[in-house]
């Protein structure tokens, strides 16, 4: 009887052990860690993406959670998002803080370059994968394992469109010389480096007559305007965030100087915000890029664009938050981790890259078609060129180039 009653206590052994241990392998949250950057001079494209994220959180956990294959069923999310002031010194210690404090599972960057330019070594040295939404940096995808791209295309990408129009249909038209103005961080930095290699080419027919960078944190553009019309080019390409952007145009708009191709950033990017502090006829004939903001792409996975901006606008009304590019990448961001939750075999970081990855090229969202190289850099959801115009009390924008995805025809200014 002892022998059979010790028999029958082992045979329990198992699953007495195999309880637990399921029941702690399934947590009762997953915890997504964030940052954002409430004021300073990235709030304008930081807040957008933590709304879009936030939107997502709170829609997710409205059905009950998001579906987590490694458990085979829905879990509640928990958003922890910190405000970094914009002060990469204080999203420095708040990254360690989210990986090594709060163990969040999923670590999502906060917006732009400069941001997750301190996130990017502080979650490979913790080995924890990063969720980059808007980090378009070259040098974050060296000889690194643990990020993935989300949004929009690496900053090399950004534009090879730029210099194809002005070698193509610029050159015909005129244009010889271009003068390159950009603010010195990983974002500008890199699209000025790599416009630089494209338009250095033997038969550009183009020449760069002034070539100068500048601190982010430049604010008044009158001695640089100046500077760049002594220089006497036909093309003016300033490279910039929001607020480099709205000083520049409205600098060059009191100065009086005309130049026949203009291209600014983040008129496609944030237009609204950039009608609101331009105006539209500061904002007239600059050519700029395209983004789903402007594109109606047909997803396979969550919302168009217009059925977005109706819930992002509707669950933000009030919060001065401008609608743009940024809360598209923002929730773009989430429907990449809702995928990667929904495919990845274990909540390990090195099954979340695997799903990540496996993602590429299958993956179609109102931002266009997700798609990795090998290093996690992003090279689809592309980014055309196109023409801003006023219309009525706002602007509209046409897709000049790539010649097939045009809707319009470029217009220069006069010689």
């Amino acid at each position: 009887m002892l022998r059979r009653a010790l028999l029958g206590l082992v045979a329990l052994v198992p699953l007495a052990l195999a309880r637990p241990v399921l029941a702690a392998e399934a947590p009762s949250e997953i915890k997504i860690g964030h940052l954002h950057a409430g004021s300073g001079p990235y709030a304008s494209i930081s807040m957008p993406v933590y709304l879009g994220l936030k939107l997502w959180v709170d829609q997710t956990n409205a059905s009950g959670g998001a579906f987590v294959k490694a458990f085979n069923k829905k879990i509640p999310l928990k958003l922890i998002s910190y405000d970094d002031q914009s002060s990469t010194a204080t999203a420095a210690t708040l990254y360690n803080q989210l990986i090594t404090q709060d163990k969040v599972d999923l670590l999502v960057a906060d917006s732009g370059s400069v941001l997750t330019s301190v996130a990017v070594p502080i979650a490979r040295e913790h080995k924890q994968f990063l969720f980059d939404p808007t980090g378009t940096g070259a040098t974050f995808f060296q000889n690194n394992p643990y990020i993935a791209l989300l949004a929009d295309p690496v900053s090399t990408i950004w534009p090879k469109y730029i210099a194809d129009f002005l070698k193509d249909d610029g050159v015909k038209a005129g244009i010889k010389k271009v003068a390159l103005l950009y603010s010195t961080n990983d974002f500008t930095g890199t699209q000025a480096t790599a416009l630089r290699g494209f338009l250095k080419t033997p038969d550009s027919g183009l020449e760069i007559v002034y070539d100068q960078g500048v601190p982010t944190n430049t604010s008044s553009y009158t001695v640089l305007i100046n500077n760049i019309a002594a220089a006497d080019p036909d093309a003016v390409i300033a490279l910039g965030y929001t607020g480099n952007d709205i000083a520049f145009l409205r600098n060059l708009q009191d100065s009086g100087n005309k130049f026949r191709f203009l291209f600014a950033i983040y008129p496609g990017i944030e237009t609204d915000e950039l009608v609101k502090n331009v105006g539209p006829q500061g904002l007239d004939g600059v050519f700029t890029y395209v983004t789903s903001a402007a594109i109606a792409y047909k997803p396979e996975v969550g919302p168009t664009e217009a059925e977005f901006r109706k819930m992002f606008e509707k669950a933000n009304a009030g919060s001065g938050v401008a609608y743009g590019f940024n809360a598209i990448a923002g929730y773009t961001t989430a429907l990449v981790l809702q995928e990667t939750l929904a495919h990845a075999d274990s909540l390990s970081q090195a099954d979340l890259r695997k799903a990540v990855f496996g993602l590429s090229g299958k993956l179609k969202t109102l931002d266009g078609t997700f798609e990795l190289d090998e290093h996690g850099a992003q090279i689809g959801e592309i980014t055309p060129l196109g023409q801003v115009h006023p219309e009525g009390k706002g602007v509209k924008i046409t897709v000049v180039y790539p010649h097939d995805l045009a809707t319009g025809k470029p217009v220069f200014g006069k010689p």
